[in-house]
């Protein structure tokens, strides 16, 4: 891989890592579904396959942030809506 993609790949992990932080679901269910991604294509050679992977990561960013505004959107509404109509 080149070092290009690699520091990539290093950053992509790391900013996913960071996210994973406040994953609905638990940190750790998240930390252990990343690290399993990312080892079942260790070995991949091909920087397009690589960069395509890269925008997949990329992807799933996007949309944990997505998530992530919805959820204090959601919080916001609640504490200062109410329900009544």
């Amino acid at each position: 891989m080149a070092s290009s993609l690699r520091g990539e790949v290093v950053r992509l992990y790391k900013n996913l890592l960071y996210l994973g932080r406040e994953y609905p679901k638990g940190a750790d269910y998240f930390r252990s579904r990343l690290k399993a991604a990312f080892l079942r294509h260790k070995d991949e050679k091909d920087p397009e396959k690589i960069k395509q992977l890269i925008a997949r990561g990329e992807f799933v960013i996007k949309e944990l942030e997505a998530l992530y505004f919805l959820r204090k959107y959601r919080a916001m509404k609640q504490r200062y809506y109410s329900d009544d109509k």
